[in-house]
């Protein structure tokens, strides 16, 4: 059995968040061009590897609890100082890891824009397509040509 140690998540939560990344950025160009009909999967993946990522980080923080060190992000840094030989490669693998943080939250940011961007001109889309007022009689007939129907002035008896 292989033993869990810090080293090991960082490993594994650097790896994830490179990938995670590569989709958002695949996510950002499929929104600005538009092709919507490849998102559903896209999602799929990053939710999949969200998850990934919120079980390392908790595996991480039992793994620094057990070595002594506060089982959080701030135990990071003292475990990394104590960690000997290992120190420059935990420290730069941490240091990817936060810096692919920040760069996947940015990313999620714009893309986050981008999709109401894309919600907003769709709305605009339905709406042109809606009939003006609540009084228009202006609609689509079987060939596709609008049509107007003649406004019925009602049957008045005297």
């Amino acid at each position: 059995m292989t033993t869990v140690t810090p080293l090991n998540s960082l490993r594994e939560e650097e790896h994830i968040m490179s990938t995670l990344l590569d989709l958002l950025r695949q996510e950002q160009r499929l929104l600005v061009t538009a092709e919507i009909e490849s998102l559903p999967a896209l999602t799929s993946r990053k939710t999949a590897l969200v998850t990934q990522m919120t079980l390392l980080s908790a595996q991480r923080h039992r793994s620094l609890g057990k070595c002594g060190f506060p089982a959080e992000e701030a135990g990071m840094d003292a475990w990394i100082a104590a960690s000997g030989d290992a120190r420059d490669e935990s420290a730069s693998l941490w240091q990817a890891l936060l810096q692919h943080t920040r760069e996947a939250k940015e990313l999620n940011r714009v893309n986050g824009m981008l999709i109401n961007k894309q919600m907003a001109h769709t709305q605009d889309a339905l709406q042109a397509m809606r009939p003006q007022g609540a009084a228009s009689t202006n609609f689509y007939g079987p060939s596709g040509i609008s049509t107007s129907l003649p406004r019925s002035r009602g049957f008045i008896a005297g």
